[in-house]
């Protein structure tokens, strides 16, 4: 058994899930709108700013979580905005199980 072609496999097997092409589809969705694209990404940005603030000090300064707190709002008010998050959420909570069954075999091995 080789690792690689098992990686390979895997892949495929992800790009062929019904959430990845749920994702995809509303990103193609979302591309088409310039506005709500930027939207979107200002608020990936703000809350990645947010999320790296508290793994280095251990909490996020409250303006950064105000604003936040209000893209996403804004955001949510959105349905085709909405949609693409909950889809972006459902692929990434797929990706996030995969790396955790991963990591699980990785650690019983040591």
């Amino acid at each position: 058994m080789n690792p690689y072609d098992k990686a390979h496999e895997l892949a495929k097997a992800l790009k062929e899930s019904q959430e990845y092409k749920n994702y995809m589809e509303k990103k193609e969705k979302i591309s088409h709108n310039a506005e709500l694209s930027e939207m979107i990404n200002d608020f990936q940005d703000k809350n990645m700013q947010m999320q790296t603030q508290q793994m280095l000090t251990g909490n996020a300064d409250q303006s950064i979580m105000e604003q936040v707190q209000s893209l996403y709002q804004i955001v949510m008010a959105d349905p085709l905005a909405a949609e693409y998050m909950q889809a972006e959420l459902g692929f990434t909570k797929l990706v996030s199980d995969v790396y955790g069954i991963l990591g699980e075999v990785i650690r019983i091995g040591k």
